[in-house]
């Protein structure tokens, strides 16, 4: 089956500062990409530089931005025109026709009204391939090469057909010395007449080399007797000889077709691990369309040396070293779904990517937190711990353990020299159990992130032999009922006098609270989650606590925020009570009453969730999507499996959205997953079977799937086919069933 004709690169692209319907780009791209392209539609929007419904097109954008709140760098606009010059996004830009539009992940078109020109491009890992069709070939053609902020430098050398250079461009995470180098070869002969470069203010001058704050070039073009220039282009952040060495390894003598060929394959061999059938065809654009956004971030920053080793420039040291990088990525987000979706999947490029983090504790000498292309340090805990912890529990070690270990504990057990690494207020942490409020800010979220963490480390630690550093940490992974407060039903902040924060306002958000409120940020204690129902008076009051917060007024107040954030929007435009599925935090939320026996509340949340607040269309996200994590919620949703614990080895059973889907494992193996009496009312589990024999368990383990093994689900349409459990038939929870101690 195609796969790629299901894929909408548009999906949550309709997004605006005050409103997520995903954030997303559409990034043409091969499948963890270095360079990705997407159109512009809007520079002046600045990280929202594109919007489906404009109809004006600025460029084709070199872009690596992970996020519009986190920023682009290394980017770079490209042009075609014809006819009298113009540089200025706004002044330059062209009209076009969106159902003459082409976006998918291996290629993009665009008819260039303004212009007469058809424009193309197929993408490489470091580069890509670019054609161009003038049709009105009596008008002067050229290519404009825009870059943004900080200096750039270009060089037209028309006597080999070739334009290269460099830019510094970036909002953060970059040393003083960082650049993405280029270069661009044409078939044509480049006129060097009508040939230039511009300064920031857009004025023009007749030269062919120039470097300067935000200096861009013109590149007239002799056009052949057909009208086509193709146009290959490679990057790199070492430098222009490796850009070219990357184009040359990349692309060289191969055809548009044959790189869209490569491109094609590539993204059908990633989308192709999940083969998924259903008569419902908008289904599977929805899920395909959210597996493709598993497949892009973490971006490929390494690349190859003359020897074929694998080099990167450092952002932490501004160096070049050996071995394998990777960059953009939010572990508060991605720990939740899209590593343990990776480590099913693809545990070969997972293993590969868990090297590049033990390499940037390597030359930083901390594990990272939030990195674009270098530490940006946003969002509270260190949660990489998650990513380290659950692959070393799945059997993934493919990687330096014991300096991946040595990274992780030295955050756990020791106060970083700046505040932008390590864990903020770690003293205080070790001293107290947990952040005072007084002292310091999100000191809730703070907490309990470290104190997941902890335990996440204590399993690396357990399966290393490092007995102490186990018991410590197991014992802080119990320290979230400190926070706890049993007279309100929520986590408190605490100050450093031991005295609760007052007034309490469960429906206010910030302060002690990151991007949520009581209601949202309480239930991060997937390691202990009968643990916290004891402490909520047992599993029956703590179900009715979800159900007062999956079926009130989805309500809040801004608290200590100055505006409505974007969250708080998408949170009350649903009727989702406060489960504010537009942000990461209440991922695993409906999958608590699973934990406590209660799994037909969770089929029944995450199936209407799933059902009506995706799609592939370009409103098709509830919030930002982030780097994979929402596009790989769907994907568990969908197949009726989660991971509620990273860190544990287990996948929580849901309701399963498909008649049948089967993961294509890399060992051989293949997991197979069926439903009967798939039926769009039948979301409740009645019955399940693993590898033909009935079981009562509400989770299955990884070593069960990635041996081999069929799932069938017998759905039924009643809430109360199968409703309690007894606790040894649970996920894992630290005070109930702790299978891996």
């Amino acid at each position: 089956m195609n796969k790629l004709k299901y894929v909408n690169p548009l999906q949550g692209a309709a997004s605006t500062f005050s409103y997520s319907s995903g954030n997303t780009l559409p990034l043409i791209t091969r499948p963890f990409g270095m360079a990705s392209w997407s159109p512009q539609t809007n520079e002046a929007s600045g990280g929202w530089f594109f919007h489906p419904d404009h109809r004006t097109f600025e460029g084709l954008r070199l872009t690596h931005q992970p996020s519009p709140w986190i920023g682009d760098y290394g980017h770079l606009a490209v042009m075609p025109q014809s006819g009298p010059l113009y540089l200025a996004a706004d002044r330059r830009a062209s009209s076009f026709r969106p159902e003459d539009r082409i976006v998918k992940p291996d290629y993009v078109r665009y008819e260039l009204l303004r212009y007469g020109i058809e424009l193309e491009l197929t993408p490489a890992i470091r580069g890509a391939c670019m054609r161009l069709r003038f049709k009105r070939k009596e008008e002067a053609a050229r290519l404009i090469l825009a870059p943004f902020n900080r200096e750039s430098r270009m060089e037209i050398l028309p006597e080999k057909r070739r334009i290269v250079g460099f830019t510094r461009g970036n909002v953060g995470g970059a040393p003083d010395n960082f650049a993405m180098y280029f270069v661009i070869d044409f078939d044509c002969s480049i006129d060097e007449t009508q040939s230039g470069v511009f300064d920031g203010s857009y004025t023009s001058y007749e030269e062919l080399t120039r470097i300067g704050e935000r200096t861009g070039a013109f590149v007239g073009l002799e056009l052949p007797e057909s009208g086509t220039v193709n146009v290959k282009i490679g990057t790199s952040f070492i430098s222009v000889e490796q850009a070219i060495r990357n184009l040359r390894i990349e692309i060289a003598a191969k055809s548009f077709e044959e790189i869209r060929d490569e491109a094609t394959a590539e993204w059908e061999r990633y989308l192709g691990r999940i083969e998924v059938e259903d008569e419902d065809e908008e289904k599977l654009r929805t899920f395909y369309s959210c597996l493709y956004r598993t497949g892009l971030f973490p971006r490929i920053w390494h690349e190859f040396d003359e020897e074929g080793r694998k080099v990167h420039y450092s952002p932490y040291t501004g160096k070049v070293h050996e071995g394998p990088m990777y960059s953009d990525n939010g572990f508060w987000d991605t720990y939740r779904t899209e590593y343990p979706l990776l480590a099913l999947l693809a545990p070969t490029i997972l293993s590969e990517i868990l090297q590049s983090w033990v390499n940037v504790y390597r030359e930083s000498g901390w594990m990272p937190k939030w990195v674009s292309p270098g530490e940006r340090s946003g969002m509270p805990g260190t949660l990489i711990d998650a990513v380290f912890a659950d692959a070393f529990v799945k059997g993934i070690r493919n990687f330096d353990v014991e300096l991946a270990y040595e990274g992780l504990r030295k955050h756990a057990l020791e106060q970083a020299p700046q505040p932008h690494l390590g864990r903020k207020g770690f003293s205080d942490y070790a001293a107290l159990g947990y952040l005072p409020s007084d002292r310091y800010h999100e000191s809730v979220n703070n907490t309990l992130d470290y104190i997941y963490g902890d335990f996440c480390i204590a399993q690396m630690a357990r399966g290393l032999g490092k007995q102490e550093d186990y018991k410590l940490l197991m014992a802080r992974a119990r320290g979230y009922s400190k926070l706890f407060d049993p007279t309100v039903g929520f986590m408190r902040p605490l100050k450093e006098d031991g005295s609760r924060e007052e007034p309490f306002d469960p429906l206010a958000w910030g302060g002690a609270y990151c991007e949520g409120g009581p209601w949202q940020c309480s239930w991060a204690v997937q390691h202990d989650v009968l643990g916290l129902a004891q402490a909520a008076g047992g599993r029956e009051l703590f179900k009715a606590k979800l159900d007062e917060l999956m079926t009130m007024a989805p309500t809040f107040r801004i608290g200590s925020y100055p505006i409505e954030i974007h969250e708080m929007s998408e949170m009350a435009a649903v009727d989702f009570g406060q489960f504010a599925i537009s942000n990461q935090p209440s991922f695993h939320i409906p999958y608590l009453y699973t934990a406590i026996g209660y799994p037909a509340e969770a089929q029944y949340w995450v199936r209407r969730a799933a059902e009506e607040l995706f799609s592939a269309k370009p409103d098709g996200f509830p919030g930002d999507e982030d780097n994979g994590s929402m596009g790989a919620w769907y994907v568990f949703a969908a197949l009726g499996l989660y991971p509620l614990c990273p860190g544990v080895p287990e996948y929580v059973l849901g309701s399963p959205m498909f008649t049948r889907a089967t993961l294509h494992l890399e060992n051989g193996n293949n997991i197979s997953l069926r439903t009967e009496g798939h039926q769009p009312a039948n979301r409740y589990v009645k019955k399940l079977l693993l590898n033909g024999e009935p079981i009562s368990r509400l989770y299955v383990t990884h070593q069960e799937l990635t041996r081999g093994a069929e799932l069938r689900f017998v759905m039924s349409g009643d809430p109360a086919a199968k409703a309690h459990y007894d606790e040894t038939d649970l996920p894992y929870s630290l005070s109930g069933v702790a299978r891996y101690q």
